[in-house]
């Protein structure tokens, strides 16, 4: 079956990490779609790089955090980005689709 991330998380963002790092946090709604999605790893390093148009390298640490139902991910700030507070950078996320 084909879902949305908009549709199964509750909270989508994007955020500064240090002056050269990004972070984005996806927060799910329920522990159950959490882990499927976990299980199925569909959130991984290669979609993620498909998605921000970036190579592997760039990821520092992308972590499922089960306490709190959500994936972590950290990449290496691209030079010339002028959004100060990185809190804009979630936008490909919203419209990222996967099947389970």
């Amino acid at each position: 079956m084909k879902y949305k991330l908009i549709d199964v998380a509750s909270v989508i963002r994007s955020k500064n990490s240090g002056p050269y790092e990004l972070t984005f946090d996806v927060i799910f709604k329920d522990f159950d779609m959490y882990n499927k999605v976990k299980a199925a790893k569909a959130i991984d390093e290669k979609a993620f790089c498909r998605l921000y148009n970036i190579p592997e390298s760039d990821i520092i640490k992308l972590v499922y955090f089960d306490p709190a139902k959500a994936v972590k991910v950290t990449i290496v700030r691209a030079l010339g980005e002028t959004d100060v507070y990185g809190a804009q950078q979630h936008a490909p996320l919203m419209k990222y689709e996967f099947e389970l």
